[in-house]
């Protein structure tokens, strides 16, 4: 009988330990955010999401008023990875073939010879996303989906990681094209940075004045391979997700598209992103399991850009945010 009660004791203590080892991971994301907070004041949420994202293998959409630190934020966040890194101004006279590149005919060989666009790197800046038109917009719907471009009939695939963040002001109009649904519904998160807090504000005035003739990206420094990266994202996918979790993550997206509120509801992209951002989640709170609460921190960085609310809800001011809160509440949460 005494045996038997050792056994399960020792059972028991082996279903308590962790599964998968995040304790490097979890270093790499504490001295990431230690760097940049020596220059980005306050926003830990945003700094979370955009590691989450990362960690997740999804691409970001910056949502704010000038002067908020978007562009900053991806640019101190390529300069904590050892990776390729290519920052893409969009106007209104972009064209696709300055984002992907073109073939250019060789006068020595005589034969055309592709020259390959910025969006052949690992982690791609995309400044003012909204600034360009229709067709260079949809020269991102592949690549960012399959990681590949197609042009000439030759596919070129890309190099891993591939990430895009994205930043778009939603005050200005003049001189913008709203993006098209399916070049939404391929971003992870859509993050939507606010003001600093009056104490943050201070900070950052102070931090400005001090630096003198220093550049904000001078003394971070390095904390991520593009190889740790890729085991991070591999170790990530193994996160153990209960079947009653899974299910809480479909039921939260059958019930966007039955909304009365919202004219069109999440798609099956819009769950595994879900899903996958859990995961994301859950590593970076050290547990190699996801939980409910992981699951309602996703939900709405993932589903805001990728429903619609009905016009009528519109003018009455109710948001995306609102309805997906109200969902995530309502839908019943697995014990």
């Amino acid at each position: 009988m005494e045996d038997i009660t050792n056994t399960e004791m020792q059972t028991e203590n082996v279903n308590f330990e962790s599964r998968i080892n995040l304790t490097p991971l979890l270093d790499s994301i504490t001295t990431i955010k230690k760097e940049l907070g020596t220059v980005i004041v306050g926003q830990e949420k945003m700094i979370d999401q955009l590691l989450v994202a990362i960690l997740s293998n999804g691409h970001v959409l910056l949502e704010g008023v000038p002067g908020v630190a978007k562009t900053i934020t991806a640019k101190l966040l390529a300069k904590t990875m050892q990776i390729g890194f290519s920052r893409i101004q969009f106007t209104p006279d972009l064209m696709p073939s300055d984002i992907l590149g073109t073939s250019v005919f060789d006068l020595k060989k005589s034969e055309f010879e592709f020259k390959k666009g910025p969006i052949f790197s690992n982690l791609i800046l995309i400044d003012e996303i909204n600034r360009a038109p229709a067709k260079t917009q949809a020269a991102l719907f592949e690549v960012m989906e399959e990681r590949q471009i197609t042009i000439d009939g030759n596919a070129f695939i890309l190099d891993t990681p591939f990430l895009v963040i994205a930043t778009q002001n939603p005050i200005e109009q003049e001189g913008t094209y709203r993006l098209p649904e399916a070049q939404l519904d391929r971003f992870l998160f859509k993050i939507a940075i606010d003001y600093p807090k009056l104490e943050e504000e201070i900070v950052i005035i102070q931090r400005e004045h001090l630096l003198q003739n220093h550049g904000k990206l001078e003394n971070i420094k390095t904390v991520l391979t593009a190889s740790d990266i890729k085991n991070y994202q591999s170790l990530v996918k193994q996160i153990v997700v209960e079947h009653d979790l899974v299910e809480y993550i479909a039921k939260i997206a059958v019930n966007t598209r039955e909304n009365a509120f919202l004219y069109l509801g999440a798609s099956p992209r819009a769950s595994i992103a879900i899903l996958n951002a859990s995961k994301g989640f859950a590593a970076i709170r050290g547990r190699d399991f996801v939980t409910p609460e992981d699951i309602k921190d996703a939900a709405i960085p993932v589903l805001q850009h990728r429903v619609i609310v009905t016009p009528e809800r519109e003018m009455e001011g109710i948001t995306s945010i609102e309805i997906i809160k109200q969902i995530v509440e309502t839908v019943e949460i697995p014990r």
